[in-house]
């Protein structure tokens, strides 16, 4: 939700309404007067993943341990104060938002259109102006704040509504956000997390009853006010009329104020000469035109009005209102397995198979991707197959037949659909022999061969469940990494063996580096291709995360998260290297270095991890070892990866040197097999020491108002539909394996 311009007019027009306060002092001031409760201030998490996060590289794929990093810092300083943390996420779309939340969507596509033009033109990443926040961070912010011992809460209803409540249910010592809804509603005070000094704990509150004072108004009009001026259930398009009506009978004297300040007075001096109560709504109706679906007043003032209160201007809340969070139909037949998801979803878990259990229906925006890359199809699709093998789990019983297989409603944006509608994608059932094992035994057995049972349905998720035995022989993280690896490289035609190797080596580098090494990486030149390659990575981790969860977790999933698997910039190191010809000593930054042993994500960016850090194989050993299978598996689907390298630097003009584009034959063999790979030994000039550099923990000032929803989409950033491409091309509808050659 959220009301165009308000904040904007509050903070530009309405000095008396922002105050500077510190929270340290205000805490201090709860605990004297309530000294058995700690003072307690909700989050509202989706407005805050901006300001979370501070590294300055985002279009490489995601900085994830620098995120870490300064997760921990901003909790750390509401600690180091005594104040109390609790983060709520949107857990749903309402209904009525979903036209919304797809022109939003929508919306997007010129600005992803423009970063890549970017890119290409200039070899850079474009600056703060276009910033695209990395694709899941909501979903991996959820269980990084539950592993730094937060308490996080799913919404089952629209996110600021369940903020504005448990705020006012648990007397909490305000609301934490960016959203101008919680000026509206009457509930605890609302401070702003764009003006929040980390350092002193200082920033803007927002005081309602100034609020009402500067526009003649009281408490209970703001509702009313927030739906004449346009929300997300009465777009302003459909009130513009009405405005303007408004603004041709109460003139402003001060012209100085520019127009939607203007309009704002206007609207609040109309409502002031209301009659307080329901029948003033039949002046306002007047006032609107006569296609206006009249309930929608209503609907949108009931919006606001949190359990226990009324509003003047209702006679009655509109039925269902006190309920919001029932469930009105749930999918899934075995009771036993949604009450299961139900309470780990309350805890801000299994949010993607709580959704499809409950409704039948998953949606997910856009990532970086671009659409005028021929070779990768859309990312959604190209993950597609492996989602209707989850949805066989967690609907069906398995092993059905294709006909009474059931259907999953998917709002996914990809290459040309315009999210008209949903599309309705088949579950496929796990071709595995014998039959899959169902849901009830995945989530729920305790016999001693169940976890290899999760392993295998799993791996056969992805079509790779023969190899599973190989693969749980590695690490968790590294096994997780290959199978996705091979599902990509037999997808993506396109991916060539320097691709794979990139992706390989940064996932072994990634543990012997810190938040301050990685943040002190420098990059000469941003290749779009690496960029696109990345978060098509991401989004496999997404997919890797549901897969685990539909099949009883058979990983822990801390394994899986990306600042254990995946660094953009130091990817993007990698395939700069990998595609310019670096040898792989210099790629894997050391012919005697080893992979530590443990992860220690959460240590400050100070520690160097390699000299703490169990050590296994030597990391070439390592390498070699990992595209052995790779290159097995993929070899077994009729997909030879092939050792090609791109040239660097042709996607933009300018003053870069380009790197050489080799093609010696100075091969080294990782099997008797048929694949082979080159190393040409030369330096390569983007490789090098670079300084280590101080972690930034600076002042939390971002001036931009948006908030971003779950897995990844954003309500007021529009992830774009774009062309349908086939494998190799764009054209009409799109075509991706069904299931892999066995």
């Amino acid at each position: 939700m959220g009301i165009k311009g308000l904040q904007s007019f509050v903070q530009n027009s309405c000095s008396n309404v922002c105050s500077t306060v510190n929270l340290r002092t205000l805490a201090a001031r709860h605990k004297s007067s309530n000294p058995e409760s700690s003072p307690t201030i909700v989050v509202d998490a989706m407005g805050c993943l901006r300001t979370w996060y501070t590294p300055n590289d985002w279009v490489h794929g995601g900085q994830w341990k620098e995120y870490l990093c300064s997760l921990q810092t901003f909790i750390s300083a509401f600690q180091a104060a005594g104040i109390r943390l609790v983060f709520i996420f949107d857990g749903v779309i309402e209904k009525t938002k979903r036209e919304e939340w797809v022109k939003r969507r929508l919306r997007d596509n010129n600005e992803i259109s423009k970063i890549f033009d970017f890119i290409k033109a200039n070899g850079q990443q474009p600056g703060r102006n276009m910033f695209f926040i990395p694709s899941g961070i909501s979903t991996f912010t959820k269980s990084a704040l539950k592993s730094l011992g937060q308490e996080v809460i799913l919404s089952h209803v629209e996110g600021d509504y369940e903020v504005a409540a448990y705020g006012l249910q648990h007397q909490c010592l305000g609301i934490l956000g960016e959203d101008s809804d919680y000026l509206i509603f009457n509930t605890v005070p609302y401070f702003s997390v764009s003006k929040l000094c980390l350092a002193s704990l200082e920033t803007i509150m927002y005081l309602r009853e100034n609020l009402c004072r500067e526009l003649s108004l009281r408490l209970s009009d703001l509702p009313l006010l927030a739906c004449l001026l346009g929300n997300d259930v009465i777009p302003e398009k459909m009130v513009a009329c009405f405005q303007r009506k408004c603004m041709a009978s109460y003139p402003l004297r001060n012209s100085d104020q520019n127009r939607r300040a203007q309009v704002i007075r206007a609207v609040a001096a109309f409502i002031s000469n209301l009659q307080h109560s329901q029948h003033g709504l039949s002046q306002v109706e007047c006032m609107l035109p006569h296609w206006f679906d009249k309930t929608l007043l209503q609907k949108g003032i009931a919006l606001y009005i949190l359990p226990q209160q009324n509003s003047p201007w209702l006679s009655e809340l509109p039925q269902g209102n006190a309920e919001r969070n029932i469930i009105e139909s749930v999918v899934c037949p075995y009771k036993d397995i949604v009450q299961t998801a139900l309470s780990k979803r309350c805890k801000g878990e299994m949010a993607g198979v709580c959704k499809i259990l409950l409704t039948g229906e998953t949606d997910c925006s856009n990532t970086l991707e671009d659409e005028h890359d021929s070779e990768i199809m859309g990312q959604a699709l190209i993950y597609r197959p492996v989602r209707q093998h989850v949805y066989a789990i967690l609907l069906g019983n398995g092993n059905a037949s294709p006909d009474t297989c059931p259907v999953v409603k998917e709002w996914y944006v990809y290459p040309g659909n315009r999210l008209l509608q949903p599309d309705i994608v088949q579950a496929v059932p796990l071709s595995i022999a014998g039959g899959a094992p169902s849901i009830r035994n995945l989530w729920m057995a305790n016999s001693p061969d169940i976890q290899s049972e999760r392993f295998y349905a799993y791996f056969a998720c992805f079509q790779i469940e023969n190899f599973t035995d190989e693969l749980k022989a590695l690490e968790p993280c590294l096994a997780a990494v290959c199978c996705l690896l091979i599902y990509i490289a037999v997808q993506v035609v396109s991916v060539s063996q320097k691709d794979v190797e990139a992706f390989l080596a940064q996932v072994l580098c990634l543990p012997g580096k810190s938040a301050g090494q990685l943040k002190s990486l420098q990059l000469l030149q941003v290749e779009s291709r690496a960029v696109h390659l990345a978060f098509l990575f991401l989004r496999g981790i997404n997919t890797v995360l549901l897969v685990n969860s539909a099949c009883g977790s058979p990983f822990n999933k801390m394994d899986l998260m990306p600042w254990n698997t995946f660094d953009g910039k130091l990817f993007h190191q990698k395939y700069l290297q990998c595609h310019g010809g670096s040898s792989l000593e210099e790629i894997l930054e050391g012919n005697d270095k080893q992979r530590p042993g443990n992860y220690m994500a959460f240590c400050p960016p100070s520690v160097d991890l390699r000299e703490s850090a169990q050590v296994h194989e030597p990391l070439i050993l390592l390498f070699k070892k990992l595209m052995k299978i790779v290159c097995d598996v993929c070899a077994t689907k009729n997909r030879i990866l092939q050792d090609t390298k791109r040239r660097l630097g042709r996607s933009f003009a300018g003053h870069q040197q380009q790197a050489r584009f080799s093609h010696q034959n100075q091969h080294r063999p990782y099997h008797g097999r048929n694949q082979r790979h080159h190393f040409p030994r030369h330096d390569h000039p983007f490789e090098g020491e670079r300084p280590e550099t101080e972690f930034h923990t600076g002042q939390w000032a971002e001036e931009r108002q948006e908030r971003w929803d779950d897995d990844s989409y954003a309500y007021d950033r529009s992830h774009p539909g774009q062309a349908s491409r086939r494998r190799g091309h764009r054209g009409k509808g799109s075509q991706y394996l069904k299931r892999w050659p066995r």
